[in-house]
């Protein structure tokens, strides 16, 4: 089976070899996840406002209009549960809104599991296909390999219920309505580019998800983060809600099991670009990881924070300025073939605005030779 050859045009140049740093951090012994825990996605979290029009209206039925997707009984079950609260409190299903509220509605792993096998099971003759600008790396008759770019989100949730990576696909192949979450089994962040893959049958489906829990599919991916960090390490610390910014994912000593591996490709002005794999794959885990180092990603506005703004470190480009992304792209994946079982391995370069920052950031250091 043919497949992309692994010698893509790179954006590594040669590293200062000189130094041989490396680092671990956090625990040494193997990840161990039970079956169950390998099988639930993670917690989901949506936070929207009572308009001011919801003065007097009762907290299931505003939340029956905010979360339309779930039926008005489910919504007073979560209520009664703590899934769903008001400015961060706890409130029965009858109680009156003032408007202006915070309503936040938190599904553990169990509950996000069952709606979204409830919600495909229900929709999936009627989710909506829509035709979308879908680069497709690698076609084969089990699976496809989708170049994702920036600002796609791969799935519907709440308040998001079309321009997504999977209304694109029910358009491009619509017998994907068959197979669970249209053939997405593993995710990456609306703001980072590259590699997915997609399964095209049930077989595949099985089989990707399958390998997807015994870490069987390897992924790297490239970034640009900022500071003098070591040649390479590797970050085994767990990954949970951050205590106090529910917006987040930190590193907390009650989280899931998450490793990380990085090694610098290239050397900047207080900069490197990083190869980076994961062995797991929690929610932010390379951003949340990175940052716990010392070494935020340039242009997260989620975790970098001051940090990761290039004029905090004296970078006056003008053409460095618009780049307000997480600077993350998911370059290779590896897994082998649903039918024959061979290994695939598949790459694609960063898009144009990662490009054209290491294109700046090489220059600058040459300048500095």
């Amino acid at each position: 089976m043919a497949v992309d050859p692994k010698n893509q045009a790179d954006p590594q140049h040669p590293a200062h070899a000189e130094r041989a740093e490396s680092v671990n951090v956090g625990r040494t012994s193997g990840i161990k996840t039970s079956s169950k825990e390998a099988q639930l996605p993670d917690e989901q979290r949506y936070q929207l406002s009572a308009p001011a029009s919801a003065a007097g209206a009762r907290f299931d039925a505003l939340a029956a209009q905010l979360f339309s997707d779930y039926s008005r009984s489910r919504l007073q079950g979560w209520i009664k549960k703590g899934y769903l609260t008001v400015n961060g409190q706890t409130r029965r299903p009858s109680d009156k809104l003032v408007g202006g509220e915070d309503i936040e509605l938190v599904l553990p792993p169990d509950a996000v599991l069952e709606t979204w096998n409830e919600a495909w099971s229900n929709s999936a003759q009627t989710m909506q296909a829509e035709e979308l600008p879908i680069t497709l790396r690698h076609t084969d008759t089990h699976f496809y390999i989708v170049n994702k770019p920036i600002s796609l989100v791969m799935h519907p949730a709440p308040g998001n219920r079309t321009g997504t990576l999977m209304n694109g696909l029910l358009h491009l192949e619509p017998a994907l309505r068959t197979v669970p979450r249209a053939g997405i089994v593993h995710r990456l962040d609306k703001d980072t580019s590259g590699l997915c893959v997609v399964a095209r049958t049930l077989k595949a489906h099985t089989h990707l998800v399958a390998e997807l829990q015994l870490r069987n599919v390897s992924r790297e991916y490239l970034a640009i983060v900022i500071g003098d960090v070591p040649d390479a390490g590797t970050i085994d610390e767990p990954i949970g809600r951050h205590p106090k910014d529910r917006k987040r994912m930190a590193v907390v000593r009650s989280g899931k099991p998450a490793r990380t591996h990085f090694q610098v490709k290239e050397r900047f002005d207080d900069m490197a670009l990083v190869a980076v794999q994961l062995d797991t794959g929690r929610t932010h885990q390379i951003r949340v990881h990175l940052t716990h180092l010392g070494f935020p990603l340039l242009g997260d506005q989620v975790y970098g924070t001051r940090q990761a703004s290039l004029l905090v470190h004296g970078k006056h480009d003008e053409r460095l300025s618009g780049f307000a992304r997480q600077a993350l792209h998911a370059h290779r994946l590896g897994l082998t073939h649903p039918d024959h079982h061979q290994p695939c391995e598949f790459s694609v370069e960063p898009p144009e605005d990662f490009m054209q920052v290491l294109q700046i950031l090489r220059d600058e250091q040459a300048s500095l030779s």
